[in-house]
């Protein structure tokens, strides 16, 4: 048992005003929530606007997400916040026009094409390995902004085939990265069912980095079309996605569909893998003892001088470290559906369209489902505890036909990125700014993530 427990944000205690909640919740999703979900099953929240219902229950997730999914799709409440960025990509939508995606995305993640893709991501293991060797002082380094530069660099090189250095992916990761900070965590459609009419609000700065983004992505999108008709493309991500054909209708994604869906892939792809890269390493600076088992892992298993798709069966440690940290800190803390049609969960009616908030950050967390919760233990996995709630109570990509496509490209690019960066460095935390997790568009550290790195 450790005596120092990962950082975890404070609970709201005792109910408040609707009003004070969306003062909460804009400042932070996590501490605006009651500590009574870490315990309970399932709570109502009542508004003038809308009934919401978070459930914590494995069997009422299952509902959700595994056995009825069409009768819960995504809140078009979601969209309002990510419109100007995403369009109408696969993450937003819902019903036949998401069937349709993701039977043309689904193929491009297939098992053997992460054997395909995987040079690409090796590359910018070795890029990161060698960016941050000048950075190896042991002076304070903010770590989520590397992380999110290797995980930039993954998508750029695995779906188009140019590294972060390109001039078109930096300007995307630049922009990206004002996005970030001028994204609020609650727009005001996501608050109140306004009319499609209504203005959203979106601030001048969101509006101008997506605008941005999405011209850089275009111009992607077109020189990718263009070398695709040519016959000179190369073999992958991008490529794949835009040359397979809907088996139902024959159809593939014009320009605007596919800058849509690579939006959300470089939303999802390098958003989300950064802040679990983050964690993870904050994670084995804070229990040393395990950063050292798994960078003994690296050593023995990983040959710097021989790429072979194989390791990664072999890096067992550092896939269980990944794991945890995606339990502790879920990059995409909640998920929103909505009831199409009336329900009962847990002798209570849920009325047709209600918020229905799935929160892996509280499932994962759950005093009645996991033992010892708030504790790091990478082993626990190979427990039957940790076994059971593998199965029923950890969703940080999703289960059920909405499951992330990229599910397997995170457990395979997490796991190799921080056995890379281990087998060369040592990473220790700054003991005077610690990490507190707070949630953005992602579960970010409110104060950044500092860590001092060193060569081993």
């Amino acid at each position: 048992m450790t005596s120092v427990l990962p950082p975890k944000p404070p609970a709201r205690k005792g109910n408040v005003s609707i009003w004070r909640y969306a003062k909460l919740f804009r400042q932070d999703i996590l501490s605006a929530q009651k500590d009574t979900l870490y315990r309970g099953w399932m709570a109502e929240f009542k508004t003038p606007f809308f009934r919401s219902f978070l459930c914590n229950q494995p069997s009422l997730v299952d509902i959700v997400l595994r056995e009825r999914p069409d009768d819960f799709p995504k809140s078009d409440r979601i969209r309002e916040g990510l419109a100007p960025l995403l369009g109408n990509s696969v993450f937003v939508t819902n019903g036949e026009t998401w069937k349709r995606q993701r039977r043309i995305i689904d193929p491009a993640f297939e098992g053997g094409r992460l054997k395909d893709i995987f040079p690409a991501m090796w590359d910018a293991g070795l890029s990161a390995v060698n960016r941050l060797e000048t950075l190896a002082n042991s002076k304070p380094v903010e770590i989520e902004a590397q992380a999110s530069h290797a995980a930039a660099d993954v998508i750029f090189r695995t779906l188009f085939s140019i590294p972060i250095e390109n001039e078109t992916a930096s300007a995307v990761f630049a922009r990206f990265r004002e996005h970030q900070r001028a994204q609020p965590v609650l727009n005001l459609g996501a608050l109140l069912p306004l009319p499609r009419w209504f203005p959203r609000f979106h601030s001048r700065q969101t509006r101008e980095t997506a605008r941005d983004i999405r011209a850089l992505i275009t111009q992607l999108t077109e020189e990718r079309m263009e070398a695709i008709k040519a016959g000179t493309a190369p073999n992958d991500l991008a490529t794949k996605i835009m040359t397979t054909a809907d088996p139902v209708t024959g159809d593939t994604f014009d320009t605007e569909e596919m800058v849509d869906q690579v939006a959300i892939f470089f939303l999802a792809g390098h958003e989300t893998s950064a802040s679990a890269l983050a964690w993870a390493l904050y994670l084995l600076a804070l229990y040393p003892e395990w950063q050292d088992r798994l960078a003994e892992e690296a050593e023995r298993e990983i040959n710097p001088e021989n790429i072979y798709f194989s390791t990664i069966s072999k890096l067992k440690l550092s896939r269980d470290v990944f794991r945890e940290a995606l339990r502790l800190y879920p990059p995409v803390p909640m998920m929103v559906r909505e009831a199409t049609c009336p329900e009962h969960f847990r002798n209570r009616d849920v009325p047709k369209g209600s918020q229905i908030v799935l929160s892996p950050w509280h499932l994962h967390r759950h005093e009645r489902l996991w033992e010892r919760p708030d504790e790091f233990d990478p082993a626990r996995f190979k427990t039957d505890n940790g076994k059971q709630c593998l199965r029923e109570a950890y969703i940080p990509f999703s289960v059920g036909q909405r499951v992330c496509p990229g599910a397997g490209f995170a457990m395979v690019e997490g796991p190799l990125l921080l056995s890379m960066l281990l087998r060369a460095y040592r990473f220790e935390r700054v003991e005077d700014r610690p990490a507190m997790p707070v949630a953005h568009l992602t579960v970010r550290g409110k104060d950044g993530i500092w860590l001092r790195i060193s060569k081993r």
